[in-house]
This record gives structure tokens, sequence and C-alpha cells, in this order.
């Protein structure tokens, strides 16, 4: 495992080159250790802000899509399926990507993906809409398991501030998207190609700024390039990593089938769609503080009872929206935001806590995203199968607190303070740096 970053040190510098200049005074070097470490803390705010607008923005334009290309009610589903399955099938690649190019040069690449990703769906063609779609996916698919990473390997000591930023960002790009689209589209009198298009303007500017960041590290170290003959091995049959994977897989389950289909729930009970799609725009905003607030509770709250916490405010959520979806819609908004925002940002925090070094950190993450995201893929078309079989919602939101279940428990599991680190994998990394 490599040394522990220091902030009088720029971020990502080879040990060969950490020498001081004699003209450095400690407060030179301290001030610029500072300012490396808000641009890098700007340059993973800037990024995860940017790794759910391109894939929700479909999301409140789906029927205008539908209508204008013919697609089928399944072909459409598609656009918001493709990216989940590229999440799940694309995050086992990542880790070698990011020990092959090095974790920055990686990320900027993803952020690269994007913009052409939303460039393509440009294209008047069906064929170049899914393309530039499962182009988006890939992605976000690397940059999801990478950041994990760089938070544990360059911020050791703010590791639940930088994972509530992180987490709380995911949560504020995907409510901007939800709720902006449409009325962005509408002020300027766009077609719906460009509507989900200009959310790659985001992750341009997203690009310039990590490109200083891939800049300071455009060629892997000696220890890099050591690191990428000895990868993490053994983590899939580790018991700690499987309780990490599966508090993701579930609490990813869980978000994305009741996102897929909150709008619904809410208009088949009498709701106007314009205030069904704000209802789960709302439910995202809360989502930030839930996201932000969770990582850095669990510096003076044990994760395991944060975790529990959750799934009972969930839990709370669905049972209004089963019992009176209209009622007290906000109170349901909240408590499902706060929940559900909470979760994912435990499951990150999971991540990177249950990893003792950056190398571990992306393997881990790789292994929760790959099973997490599939089965958030099958969650919809799921709870979409038993509501066409019993024809309303309540069994559905059932099915959903049922799951609470395992989810509490394995987020109980997944809070005991040991690391998902093989003892043959962790003796060939020592000495490596990330």
């Amino acid at each position: 495992m490599g040394p522990a970053f220091r902030p009088d040190r720029a971020v990502g510098s080879d040990d060969v080159d950490a020498g001081t200049r004699p003209e450095e005074t400690p407060a030179v070097r301290g001030r610029a250790g500072l300012r490396t470490g808000f641009l890098l803390g700007a340059g993973v705010i800037a990024l995860a802000l940017n790794l759910r607008p391109a894939i929700v923005a479909a999301s409140p334009i789906l029927d205008t899509i539908r209508q204008d290309t013919g697609m089928t009610a399944t072909a459409a589903g598609l656009l918001t399926t493709l990216p989940l399955l590229c999440f799940g099938l694309i995050a086992p690649l990542a880790p070698g990507l990011g020990r092959r190019l090095g974790m920055e040069p990686a990320l900027l690449w993803t952020m690269a993906a994007v913009c052409c990703g939303s460039a393509l769906r440009l294209t008047p063609s069906t064929v170049a809409l899914m393309a530039g779609t499962v182009v988006v996916g890939a992605g976000v698919a690397v940059a999801n398991v990478l950041l994990p990473g760089v938070i544990k390997r360059d911020f050791p000591d703010r590791i639940g501030l930088m994972t509530g930023l992180y987490s709380m960002s995911l949560y504020a790009g995907a409510a901007l998207a939800a709720g902006l689209t449409v009325p962005i589209g509408t002020a300027l009198g766009l077609h719906w190609r460009p509507e989900l298009a200009m959310w790659g303007l985001p992750a341009l500017v997203a690009l310039v700024l990590w490109a200083p960041q891939s800049r300071r590290r455009s060629r892997p170290s000696a220890a890099q390039a050591a690191a990428a003959q000895h990868p993490v091995r053994g983590m899939w049959s580790h018991p700690i990593a499987w309780l990490v994977t599966g508090y993701m897989g579930m609490q990813s389950l869980s978000y994305y089938a009741a996102a897929a289909y909150l709008p619904s729930m809410l208009t088949n009970a009498g709701m106007s769609a314009g205030t069904a799609g704000w209802m789960l725009s709302f439910s995202s905003l809360v989502g930030v503080a839930g996201a932000f607030a969770s990582p850095v509770l669990a510096r003076h709250v044990r994760p395991g009872l944060l975790a529990g916490t959750g799934t009972v405010v969930t839990g709370a959520g669905f049972a209004g929206l089963a019992a009176a979806p209209t009622g007290l819609p906000y109170l349901w908004m909240v408590l499902l935001g706060l929940g559900q925002g909470a979760a994912i940002s435990l499951a990150m925090l999971f991540v990177v806590l249950r990893s003792p070094d950056a190398r571990h950190t992306a393997q881990l993450s790789s292994m929760a995203q790959f099973v997490g995201y599939l089965l958030a893929a099958a969650g919809p078309l799921v709870l979409g199968a038993v509501h066409q079989s019993t024809g309303g919602w309540t069994v559905p939101l059932i099915i959903l607190i049922v799951l609470l279940v395992p989810q509490a428990a394995l987020g109980l599991g997944a809070s005991v303070d040991r690391h998902a680190a093989p003892r043959r994998s962790t003796d060939e990394g020592r000495g490596v740096v990330s």
C-alpha cells in the first residue's frame, strides 16, 4: 500500500520527484498543497455532477421520444435500462483501465465519452440514439468505479466529507436533469434531440476542469506499473466484499425500481403528469441532503445504525405511497429522498472504508457496481411485470418494503470494521502506489 497523501505534495507526484526545492518554504508548500487539494476536490465534484444528467434526461421526455420515433414502449425503455446494463457489465473492466492509463487520464476519457455520446444523440437515427446512450453509459460506468478510488487515495483524512460531497453531487445532477430538461427545452424551443444532447455541455466543462489532473499524471509511475502486474485477486471470495456488494445491489434495486414508476404511481392515483414529474425531482433534491449527511454522520454514529435508519425511513415512504399516494405526497417524497439518499451514500462509503488502499477500492467498487447495477436493471422489469399482473401498485410497493429487510441486514454486516482484502493480494500490493 502506498504512502498516505500529504497536503504538502502535489497530488500524484512520484516519490522521485517529491523532494522539496531549495527555494520553497513550508508556508509556500502549504499554500500550494491546499490549492492543489481544493482543485482536486472541485474536479471530483465536477465529475460526479455529470454521472447522471445525460442518462436521467431521457426520462421526462420519454413519451415525446416514443411519439416522434414510433418506438414501442419496450424499445423506449432501453433508453433508461441500457445505461444501467453498461454500469454493471463495464464495471469489471474499469480497474484495469485505471491501472494502465492512470486514474486521472482514464477519468478524463470518461468525460470525453459523455460528450461524444451526447453529441451522437443529435443524429436523426434511432440506432444513433441507442449508440449514444451506450457510449454515455460506458463512460459513466468507468467513472463510477474509479472515483471512489481517488477519494480513498487522495483524501484519507476526509473520506466521510468527500464521499458525502460525491454522493450529493450524483443526486444533484440527477435532480437537475429531471427538473430542468423540459423547462429549458420549452424556453429555448428545442427539439427533444438537442434537449438530450445539451447535457453533454456540463461534461465538457468537467473535462476542462479535470484536464490539469490528467496532465499531472500523464504517465503511470514505476510503482503504478508494478501494481498493474499484480492486480487484486480473491475479492470475489471475500465475505466482507459480498456484504458491501449485497448492500450496493439492494439499495440500487430499490432506488431505480421506485424511480422508474414513481410518476406512474402518482398519475394512476389522480395526480397530474406535471405534478407527478415534479415529485420525482423533489425527491431527488431531498436526496441531496440525505446523501451528504450520512457519511458525515458516520464519523460519530455507527454506519450500521445509519443503514438501518435509512431503510426504516425509506419503508415509511413506500408505505405512505401504498396507503395514500396523493394524501401527503410531499411527506412521502421527503422520506424516500432522505432514506434512499442516505443508502447510496453509505454504499459508496462502505466501498471506500472496507478497502485498505485505492487498488482494492477500485476492485471492490467494480464488484459492487457490477452486481448492483445488474440488479438495478432487473428491478424495473420485475416491478412492472408484477404491476401488470396485479393491476395496481400496492403489491409492487409491498415487495419493495419487504426487500428493505435484507438491505438493512447487509448494511449492518458491511459496517463491520474489517477490510475486504485477501492476504495474498495485500502482500502482493505492499509498497505499491495505486
